[in-house]
This record gives structure tokens, C-alpha cells and sequence, in this order.
């Protein structure tokens, strides 16, 4: 009993709690009136009565569990931004309604520090970091690599490593057999001034430009008659072509050409293979060729004038080339 009881209530009000068990239902206990035990608010101080408790305690069986609770519409405006936290779960004494109490203001969890924009981690600062490492280490990597390049190169030159080049090997036995490769056989040339000259042929160095020994060359073949007469002595037999270095007035000219006695069946040409249009002389040296068939030994080449010749021409030099 609370002090200051004169015992003038009934036993079964000694005990407070005693209308929530059925025992003391039976023996006829009631909650208590205007407040007290189980009930919201202070009840006024009665004689005999014990003093109101605070707590909301009810009657068992009274509160219902696991029924859903309906949360309070929140407008889109007044939600979290993204990253600040959301409303948390309270017990449902702090919501009015059907259990009697008045709303209690929620108070948001203030954002945690060391985030980034708008609360959320600074994953800005973490990718910025993890490029730095991965820069440290490639250039560290690159300074080995060339260092150790340098350190190569060093021993190189030092005489550590190792040589690039083949052992030589024993160079094999002379063979005193001939050999079966023909040396190039050396063919004549021959300046014409050097030759044997007949008729008007004769010669000169007015004219520049020939390659004869000294500048000389052979004139006065522009008349029936004029001819030069080589004694070419040829390694072996075969057909070659006999090359004539010329000079002409940039008119087309021929002459005669006779082998070992027998003239060809068609004239040297002395034709004006570079187009020229200037009668210089010193301005149309040029060359010309033809087949002819000779053999080992010495050979009669002769190159004249004759009856139907246009040969108003300079000569040069003559050379027997492969055919």
C-alpha cells in the first residue's frame, strides 16, 4: 500500500494491476476512474486511490500486433533529395489516429560528413586517386626499362656481350682446276682519224665535240670515193654490231659498209636521230649501229662513199659492241 493509506479501499485494490488478470476480475477489481493504471493523463489525487502512473499501459489482449500501420502521405515536394536520408520507422504511439496519441514530429537524420555532392561518397576524389597511382607506377616502370636499356648498352661497348656475329669459318681448299666462267672478251674501238683514210677523206679539229684522241676527227667525206679502212682483230667468231660516233648538219646521211670484202645489202645509217634543226655541227654529235657477222682473227671493215651515199658527215670513232 502507498503511504498515507487508511485502508479504506477494498483489498483487491491493494493490488493496482490486479484487473488485468482474471483472478482479479473475479474477485471484482475495476480499472480505476478519470485516469490512472493503463490509462493516458494524470488522474486527480483521491483518498484511498494509489497515484496515476504515466506510462500508457493497457489491457492485455488490447493492443494488436503485425497489423499493417498506414504511413502518412508525404508530397513529392517534401521527400529526401537523392542522398540525404529518408524518414526512419517510429513505434506508433509517436502517429495519432486510432490509438489515441497525438503525431510526433519526425526529426531527420542529420547527413553524414566526408561525402560528396549531395551526401553520396566523393567518388570523384577516389577515381582522381586511383589514376595518380596508376601514373606513379607506369612511369616507374618506363625509368626501369630504359635504365636498364642504358646498363645494356653499357656492357655492350665494355665487351660483355654477347658477339652478333659468326664464328668464321676454314675457307675451303684452292681448286687447281681452270675455271669454266668465260672472262668478258675485250673488243676493239678505234678512233677513225687513227685509220687507214682513202679519196678526199682527211682530217680535222675545227669542229668541237669529238672524242678522238686530241679532238681529231675525219673530214672531206662528202665526196664519191672517201672511205676508212679498219683492221679489227676479234676474239671469236659471232654477230656483233659495229657503233659509228657521227657528226652531221642535221640533214640525214649513209654510206657503204663492206665486210671482209662484202658489202651489206643495206646502207649505214647516219640519220638524224636527235631532231635536231640547228646545222651546227659541234651541236649534232651523235651515234648510230648495224649487225655485222665476223670472225676469230682479223676482219676488213671499210665505210665509204659511193654512187646514191648522201654523206655530208663528221667521223668520230668506230667500235665493235656484243650483238
Amino acid at each position: 500500500m502507498a503511504a498515507g493509506n487508511d485502508g479504506a479501499n477494498k483489498p483487491e485494490d491493494d493490488d493496482p494491476f490486479g484487473y488485468l488478470y482474471a483472478d482479479g476480475q473475479a474477485a471484482g477489481a475495476q480499472p480505476p476512474q478519470g485516469g490512472g493504471y493503463g490509462y493516458p493523463g494524470p488522474a486527480p489525487a483521491q483518498p484511498g486511490v494509489p497515484r496515476t502512473s504515466y506510462n500508457q499501459v493497457r489491457t492485455v489482449g488490447e493492443r494488436q500486433y503485425g497489423q499493417h500501420q498506414q504511413q502518412p502521405y508525404v508530397p513529392p515536394q517534401q521527400q529526401a533529395p537523392y542522398g540525404q536520408p529518408q524518414a526512419q520507422y517510429a513505434a506508433p504511439e509517436t502517429y495519432g489516429g486510432a490509438h489515441g496519441g497525438p503525431q510526433t514530429r519526425q526529426t531527420p537524420i542529420p547527413p553524414q560528413r566526408g561525402g560528396g555532392s549531395g551526401g553520396g561518397p566523393n567518388t570523384r576524389g577516389i577515381l582522381i586517386g586511383a589514376v595518380a597511382v596508376v601514373a606513379v607506377v607506369v612511369i616507374g616502370i618506363t625509368v626501369a626499362v630504359i635504365t636498364n636499356s642504358g646498363d645494356k648498352d653499357k656492357d655492350d661497348k665494355a665487351g660483355g656481350g654477347t658477339p652478333t656475329t659468326a664464328p668464321s669459318q676454314p675457307s675451303e681448299t684452292p681448286s687447281t682446276e681452270p675455271s669454266t666462267d668465260k672472262t668478258p672478251e675485250e673488243l676493239p674501238k678505234q678512233d677513225a682519224a687513227t685509220l687507214k683514210l682513202g679519196g678526199s677523206a682527211g682530217t680535222e679539229t675545227v669542229v668541237k665535240g669529238a672524242e678522238g684522241a686530241g679532238g681529231v676527227y675525219v673530214s672531206g667525206f662528202n665526196q664519191v670515193g672517201a672511205s676508212v679502212t679498219w683492221k679489227a682483230n676479234m676474239p671469236s667468231d659471232g654477230k656483233y654490231r659495229l657503233t659509228v660516233r657521227y657528226a652531221i648538219p642535221a640533214v640525214d646521211a649513209n654510206a657503204t659498209l663492206t665486210v671482209n670484202g662484202t658489202p651489206n645489202s643495206n646502207p649505214l645509217g647516219l640519220k638524224n636521230f636527235v631532231h635536231s634543226s640547228d646545222p651546227n655541227l659541234e651541236k649534232n654529235w651523235q651515234t648510230t649501229w648495224a649487225p655485222v657477222t665476223l670472225q676469230k682473227g682479223e676482219n676488213e671493215i671499210k665505210i665509204s662513199c659511193e654512187q646514191g651515199n648522201q654523206c655530208n658527215v663528221l667521223l668520230d670513232w668506230l667500235e665493235v659492241t656484243p650483238g
